[in-house]
């Protein structure tokens, strides 16, 4: 299940475990040998999202389909219900069911036909959310820190787990399949397309942050919750948008990307990619030899022709087509999206790509689960690489992941600025590793839980979910004041920690944070307004912009005051460019972008990487004459005293 972000992974789809609910009764484990059965059965047959074990969404209407004979009439009864509809030419049927209220009670859902019976059992009704987004959203239960003591308590016969299979190819999938699915990541295969009822032994292989988000909201909306993973390893945010969306999207940025896209597709040879495959075979075996090394057994000359680039799940609009066109139309309650890492090296233009597409992306997620107000919680990337430090506070600013996390936060901006309240947010930067799979997975579902715990579902007078956000900020006296919406504060109450400023050079410097001394108390200590940050350095006297948590594992404590830990997100307040800061680069407009943006990093590096050295040696230099002049003090003071005494 797991997939590598470095690497683009193609699933071996190898055993399938049943037919899909031909058969109402429990079904054995497959054996190797189990033929493959496809997503759309011969006869009567329903859609694989509709099964045993399954949660319809409550207050919606409920839409059922699948295949049938061309003409053949289906009736589909359900708690009381019941609706008939004729097969077409093309073999499809769809009955919609009225809407209705959650109910925790086991129910059955039949599906009869001309010769037919299908039996759904333990179906409930309930909320179903969507888990979307590449492998930090995938990461297992098993596989994150104290996943095992969520594991051996995972007893909840009201969640109900699904994992869609990965498909793959720009052709729109009616269906995916129920099998167990090779993941060459985990050297194993996976259970893939089976709705299960949640346990122990289920969990362990869910999404750690999508089961944590289904527990919490099970435990508190006391409704039966439903969760389908289509997060996939390795993937970026163009092939979670359907093609069509963006040809619409008349940017440089996208149009180049798709023209690049088609160009690859379109200079594929499988026969010289074959070839080549083949020299680098016999080359590998000669150097092999030459070693004195044993060739691996079942190494063999390659033989099999490559779909290539046409097929490449990061291909735009490839995956939507493959994993959220197939489950489009089912009527869910939201969904929650964690990705970014793949989007990560573009420099700055890939950074405005992603901000291009990503709204689009979350309007095309509404469209095909029929809501165009649908709930969507968007996680921000995570962390990355070895933490930043005051010593290389600059040069840790030059990393394209920052700027899709500043991406993805403006875009939750814009929902709410529009009078959208259905879109939420949750910071991850701060449950730092240094690994690109950060494993304090459990908070980060715990976070965007209180999202939807307060909007969705009636808690927001007692959970908190938005993060602090600077209403105003101004210049004064060599320093930026911003006003915050809340109570901030550092999570140690220690030193602020995570601005930086700059002036017109676009120079910028850590800052120093402090409250707004408003005057005095009656023990003439400072009294301090904690909704107001000053921010300030020595070396920017002139400062005009700021940013926070500008790092890919960035410093930066600062957070809500009232009780929680919603961190202040990474933002800033300039515009400028990576490859601009702190000097434009010129003399390479001649390289491609992502050759320019390469460059451009290894460039801005070395410049702030001078600059954190200089801040560093006038710092040093600083306390040196500090200390200077103390130890002059004192020694002057000695000799004062010894003079007096003589």
């Amino acid at each position: 299940m797991k997939g590598s972000a470095h690497s683009l992974l193609i699933p071996t789809l190898l055993v399938l475990i049943w037919l899909p609910d031909l058969l109402s009764q429990k079904m054995p484990m497959p054996k190797e040998d189990v033929i493959e059965v496809p997503a759309i059965g011969d006869g009567l047959c329903v859609h694989n999202l509709f099964q045993s074990n399954m949660i319809l969404q409550r207050d919606k209407p409920i839409e059922i389909w699948g295949w049938a004979k061309p003409g053949e009439v289906v009736r589909v009864l359900f708690a009381g219900k019941s609706k008939e509809a004729k097969a077409g030419k093309d073999r499809e049927w769809k009955v919609t069911l009225p809407a209705m209220t959650a109910n925790a009670d086991p129910q059955t859902l039949n599906i009869k036909g001309k010769d037919q019976n299908l039996t759904l059992e333990n179906v409930l009704i309930g909320d179903v959310w969507v888990l979307g987004g590449q492998s930090n959203m995938e990461e297992p239960l098993n596989n994150v820190e104290n996943g095992k003591l969520e594991i051996v308590s995972a007893n909840y016969p009201g969640i109900r787990i699904l994992t869609v299979p990965a498909q793959n190819g720009p052709d729109t999938k009616k269906g995916f399949a129920r099998l167990h699915e090779w993941s060459s990541w985990s050297n194993r295969h996976f259970r893939k397309g089976d709705w299960d009822v949640c346990s122990p032994e289920i969990a362990r292989e869910l999404s750690a942050i999508g089961y944590v988000f289904a527990r919490r909201l099970h435990m508190a909306a006391q409704v039966p919750i439903g969760v389908i993973d289509a997060s996939r390893g390795g993937t970026t945010v163009e092939t979670w948008t359907p093609t069509p969306v963006l040809k619409k999207i008349e940017t440089k940025e996208v149009k180049g990307l798709l023209a690049e896209w088609e160009k690859k597709v379109a200079e594929f040879d499988p026969q010289k990619d074959l070839q080549k495959r083949v020299e680098n075979h016999h080359n590998w075996v000669k150097n092999m030899k030459k070693q004195g090394r044993e060739i691996p057994k079942g190494r063999t000359v390659p033989n099999d022709l490559r779909p290539g680039p046409a097929m490449d799940q990061n291909r735009p609009g490839n995956c939507y087509a493959s994993m959220i066109a197939p489950i489009a139309g089912l009527a869910v309650k939201g969904a929650i999206f964690h990705q970014g890492f793949n989007n990560a090296g573009g420099g700055s233009a890939g950074a405005d790509m992603y901000y291009q597409i990503f709204a689009k992306m979350i309007t095309a997620w509404r469209d095909a689960f029929k809501d165009p107000q649908m709930p969507f919680g968007i996680i921000s990337l995570c962390t990355a690489g070895e933490p930043q430090t005051r010593d290389d506070y600059l040069e840790k600013m030059v990393n394209g992941g920052i700027y899709i996390r500043e991406a993805q936060y403006k875009t939750f901006l814009d929902f709410l600025k529009a009078g959208d309240g259905n879109v939420g947010f949750a910071s991850s930067f701060d449950k730092r590793r240094s690994w690109y799979h950060p494993q304090l997975k459990i908070p980060v579902g715990e976070r965007i839980s209180r999202w939807a715990l307060a909007t969705q579902y009636g808690f927001e007078k007692d959970v908190k979910w938005k993060p602090p956000m600077y209403t105003e900020m101004n210049l004064e006296g060599g320093k930026i004041i911003l006003k915050m919406d809340t109570w901030v504060r550092a999570v140690t109450n220690g030193p602020i920690e995570g601005f930086a400023i700059a002036g017109k050079d676009r120079r910028f410097q850590p800052a120093e944070a402090e409250w707004l001394v408003t005057g005095k108390d009656q023990h003439n200590r400072p009294k301090h307004d904690r909704r107001v940050i000053v921010l300030s350095s020595p070396h920017v006297p002139d400062p005009i912009h700021f940013r926070y948590a500008w790092g890919r594992n960035p410093m930066g404590n600062l957070q809500s005051a009232d009780h929680n830990d919603l961190p202040f997100a990474t933002q800033r307040s300039d515009d400028w460019r990576m490859e601009n800061v702190p000097v434009k680069l010129t003399g390479f407009d001649d390289l491609a972008p992502k050759d320019f943006a390469r460059r451009a990093n290894h460039e801005s590096q070395k410049a702030l990487r001078l600059d954190d050295l200089g801040r560093r040696l006038k710092e040093a230099q600083a306390l040196i004459d500090e200390h200077r002049q103390r130890y002059e003090q004192e020694r002057d003071s000695e000799r004062k005293r010894a003079e007096e005494k003589n």
